[in-house]
């Protein structure tokens, strides 16, 4: 259903923390749908990659009709958008994306007449993490300058804290409520139902990382912050913001040197970029190997069919790790 009729004044958005609505020209009607978006008898959404399309799925139900930017497998940093991308994104009555996280996605969504363009990064707040490294005591640690560009930017893996994704979800169902007004007491019911979820998930992830025998865990690129600073945990990742990035020699022995100092058992690495580095600097240092998923799309590798399931499998390996009494 393309409902470009039904526009809000742009004040009313904004007091929900959404981007600039704007109308289409003329008469409303779309230029061509895009695969399986725009002018169907439910509300179209577009969705820039997984965690948006799970709110989207999850909060619109049945009335929705959802499409995503980022395909199953495909690393969502890396995405450019095709020309049937860019007509999907022509015909939906609203795009749901995350501000910063795929320049892309960015990009097309500025240069897009969509009705309704909601960033999830404007929902809640976004933190700057700093750089990739913790300090000892006694030890100090001059920053190269990949560090220092990472020190001032604002980490976009925000989904990876419930809480603040229970943040944006409330705001995505708002915005569904305010764009699709017919169908609001839906939206609001299934937004309701999802926050208590995230709620019953934080409740789990505090519960069960609260007594470990180590508080560090090593990553493959610095997608948990916002998960341990939620939980009291340390990250330390190989790479910094960018997964595909390459870890100095310097990084690496000291890796193996926090290791030891903070009692620290495995080495994470992802489904959707390359397990080498990890898996090699595990082998140097005598440390195992499991998965922890930043959840940036499902496949056929990930430990569970949806965002929820996949979050407590991240859970039970983060206790392993970590030594949860």
């Amino acid at each position: 259903m393309n409902i470009r009729r039904r526009l809000l004044p742009t004040a009313a958005l904004t007091a929900l923390g959404l981007t600039a609505v704007s109308a289409c020209s003329g008469d409303g009607t779309g230029t061509g749908a895009g695969a399986g978006t725009g002018n169907t008898d439910a509300f179209d959404v577009v969705a820039s990659f997984y965690p948006m399309q799970f709110l989207a799925e999850r909060i619109g139900g049945d009335l929705v009709n959802v499409t995503t930017l980022t395909e199953p497998g495909q690393e969502p940093h890396d995405l450019e958008i095709s020309a049937r991308q860019t007509a999907q994104l022509q015909e939906a009555d609203a795009v749901l994306y995350l501000k910063s996280l795929q320049p892309a996605v960015d990009e097309a969504v500025g240069q897009a007449d969509v009705p309704a363009k909601i960033d999830a990064a404007s929902l809640t707040e976004l933190e700057d993490h700093g750089g990739v490294e913790h300090e000892h005591a006694g030890e100090e640690h001059a920053p190269s300058e990949e560090e220092e560009e990472e020190e001032h930017a604002l980490d976009p893996h925000v989904w990876l804290d419930p809480v603040k994704y229970a943040e944006i979800a409330r705001g995505v169902g708002a915005a569904f409520e305010k764009a699709d007004p017919g169908h609001a007491a839906d939206y609001r019911k299934n937004t309701a139902a999802l926050v208590g979820e995230l709620n019953e998930l934080d409740t789990e992830f505090e519960t069960g990382l609260r007594d470990t025998a180590t508080k560090v865990f090593f990553t493959n690129h610095t997608a948990f912050g916002y998960l341990a600073e939620r939980y009291g945990l340390t990250q330390e990742a190989i790479s910094g913001l960018d997964p595909e990035s390459e870890p100095s020699p310097a990084r690496i022995k000291e890796l193996q040197e926090e290791a030891k100092a903070d009692g620290v058992t495995t080495v994470f690495y992802e489904t959707l970029v390359s397990d080498k580095t990890a898996k090699t600097l595990a082998e140097d240092a005598g440390l195992r190997t499991d998965v922890l998923d930043p959840l940036e799309g499902i496949t056929d590798r990930s430990e569970g069919d949806d965002y929820v399931q996949v979050m407590r499998s991240n859970l039970s390996a983060l206790k392993t790790a970590l030594g949860a009494k």
